[in-house]
């Protein structure tokens, strides 16, 4: 696989979408030496951790909620 961007454009994008240090140098490892499959369960990983940190916030906006909820209807 060959990037369209430059390598500093790569690792700034993977910084920006929350990857750590060795994430990067894994994914740079895997681009240059032609591990297209491996960068791309990389990323997959990656992504698979941001959504679960949402649906984990989210969980936390529903118990605020909630609680807003309760408190408003408490007051009715």
């Amino acid at each position: 696989m060959r990037l369209c961007d430059s390598e500093e454009a790569v690792i700034q994008n993977l910084r920006d979408a929350g990857c750590d240090d060795q994430t990067v140098v894994t994914f740079l490892d895997y681009i240059k030496n032609g591990k297209e499959l491996e960068s791309f369960w990389l990323l997959k990983k990656q992504r698979s951790r941001l959504l679960d940190m949402v649906h984990e916030e989210q969980r936390k906006i529903d118990c605020l909620d909630y609680l807003v909820y309760r408190m408003q209807q408490s007051k009715k």
